[in-house]
């Protein structure tokens, strides 16, 4: 499952399956055969808990601080904890070292590439 933008931390159960296969049965968050239950009070009104959802399932909720949430991909429990770039140091293309925190303000692009 791609990830999905949502505009609200409380996601109408239709929406929530539509854009991410998950239904919200009684015995919990369900995707084919798999079943994951929820807190007590996670839905409520026709309407789940996506910080609830995000914990239980193992799927990323970013805040944008926009009124915008990230919510996903699915990661098997491999979720990243925040959207914040960890320090990373790289060889420039003279081989010297290169700190991307010397960005630090400034937007730039990081394009990386492998070949497997």
């Amino acid at each position: 499952m791609p990830g999905v933008i949502v505009t609200s931390l409380h996601v109408g159960l239709d929406e929530l399956e539509r854009e991410t296969g998950w239904e919200i049965k009684p015995e919990g968050a369900c995707k084919d055969v798999r079943c994951v239950p929820l807190p007590e009070g996670s839905v409520d009104d026709g309407k789940v808990d996506v910080r609830a959802l995000s914990e239980r399932l193992g799927m990323a909720l970013v805040d944008s601080g926009d009124g915008l949430w990230a919510l996903g991909p699915e990661s098997g429990g491999r979720a990243l904890a925040s959207a914040e770039l960890p320090d990373i140091e790289l060889p420039d293309r003279a081989g010297h070292p290169f700190a991307l925190r010397s960005l630090l303000g400034t937007r730039f692009l990081l394009l990386a590439w492998a070949s497997w």
